[in-house]
């Protein structure tokens, strides 16, 4: 295998920064035969090891397989902001489903960031935790929006760690003058995902859990009150199961690829720009109000991470760092010309109304994905919840199982022509 530093996923592009600083990045073996346990897990990201290691710690036996190597899919290879409360604003929530139900699901956003920062704490990985987010108006016609967006979360929201930003104070902390606006949040931060994601594997694995790499599985069946997960170096077969392929589930099961589908992201990053001290000098993380988010920070030895470039196909650029460097300089002028040390990308799962899909696809078989780009701390805590569902301890996951989200219209020929034509619609809509 190769080493750390070369290792290329053969499922994402490009050669990440994270990779490159996550220090012992432990191997696993590959299932070498077959397997019986009461749950069986696909997809080695935050959501199946979480919910891999809380069944584990309660001596529920686990078998959870990954298709490549732990940190090769979005969990390790995102942005790494944690964000607050769901996609959507909540205000903007709270008009389709109510307040009942979005404070609801605001408070178990809230209650996701501490379990993930706690979890870090307790189980001593260092994830690079820094506080701070600023959410930044591309358009001067959203500073009502953003304004009472700070309120909003004060007053109806519990939440008083937002505070409206005018342009003054948003491109001073910036250092530039391409927004207009924003909001300023005290009470998130942003991480390094990868340092998370191999931590989360090595404590799944000391409680108990088994898991392995490079297997795929080729076939999930139902059948005799028995879940039988196919892979072509052996069977598992459980009392139950969580798939939790989230961007990455291909053709395995047809429910889940109805609803979830992969859009590619692409993020570089710079080297250090020691020569350039107003580029967010507080040290905060960044999300504009695209609607084809470009999203970056300043982070580790001060380079600029920036992700801004999704693509609606299952293709990659032949040269990302050229997408992202045209997108920087019009964000930074003065970094026209910067070094892009490394470039990277991968595939993000999204649903139609961008909230996460949670669902029972067959009999004791339930699916998770589609964060849509929100996901560092939801998929974590959707993995406990998970966990929690099977123990009997807690109900909360049927606060997303209960949410509407409809298939991809079109069935499998048609969703991604669709979706490049309305999303590209959407990407248009942004430069005006």
């Amino acid at each position: 295998m190769a080493s750390q530093e070369t290792w290329q996923s053969p499922i994402a592009p490009g050669l990440s920064w994270y990779q490159a600083t996550v220090g012992e990045r432990p191997t696993y073996a590959a299932l070498d035969g077959s397997r019986t346990c009461d749950v069986a897990i696909v997809g080695g990201g935050y959501t199946g090891l979480q919910a891999a290691y809380n069944l584990a710690k309660a001596g529920v036996s686990v078998v959870l397989i990954e298709a490549c190597r732990f940190g090769d899919g979005a969990s390790g290879r995102n942005g790494g902001q944690l964000g607050t409360g769901q996609r959507w604003w909540p205000e903007e929530l709270e008009e389709k489903i109510g307040y009942e139900r979005s404070k609801a699901l605001f408070d178990l956003a809230e209650a996701a960031k501490r379990h993930l920062i706690d979890f870090a704490r307790e189980h001593q990985i260092e994830i690079d935790y820094v506080p701070g987010q600023l959410n930044v108006a591309h358009k001067a016609s959203y500073k009502r929006a953003y304004y009472e967006n700070a309120e909003i979360a004060a007053f109806r929201y519990d939440y008083p760690h937002l505070r409206f930003m005018d342009e003054k104070e948003t491109q001073e902390r910036l250092g530039s003058k391409r927004f207009h606006c924003g909001v300023r949040d005290v009470g998130t931060g942003h991480i390094h995902p990868l340092k998370l994601l191999v931590g989360l594997a090595r404590v799944a694995a000391n409680a108990g859990a088994e898991i392995f790499e490079m297997t795929r599985a080729t076939a999930i069946r139902q059948g005799g009150g028995k879940v039988t997960i196919e892979t072509e170096s052996g069977t598992i077969t459980a009392e139950r199961a969580l798939i939790a392929c989230n961007g990455y589930i291909g053709n395995l099961e047809p429910v889940t690829a109805s609803h979830v589908m992969p859009i590619r992201s692409f993020i570089g990053a710079t080297a250090p720009l020691d020569g350039h001290p107003d580029v967010l000098p507080g040290g905060e993380a960044v999300a504009d109000s695209r609607f084809v988010v470009r999203y970056f920070r300043k982070f580790g030895d001060g380079r600029l991470l920036f992700g801004g470039r999704e693509a609606y196909t299952s293709d990659n650029p032949r040269d990302i760092s050229q997408h992202i460097r045209r997108q920087i300089a019009e964000i930074y002028p003065d970094l026209k010309d910067i070094e892009i040390t490394h470039a990277w990308g991968g595939s993000v799962g999204i649903t139609l109304p961008r909230q996460p899909f949670v669902r029972e696809v067959m009999p004791g078989v339930i699916s998770i994905g589609g964060y849509s780009g929100h996901g560092v701390m939801l998929s974590n805590y959707c993995g406990k919840l998970y966990a929690e569902t099977v123990l009997g301890k807690s109900g909360d996951l049927d606060l997303f199982t209960s949410l509407d989200i409809p298939a991809f219209p079109g069935g499998a020929r048609m969703r991604a022509p669709l979706l490049f034509l309305a999303l590209s619609w959407f990407a248009l809509r942004d430069k005006f």
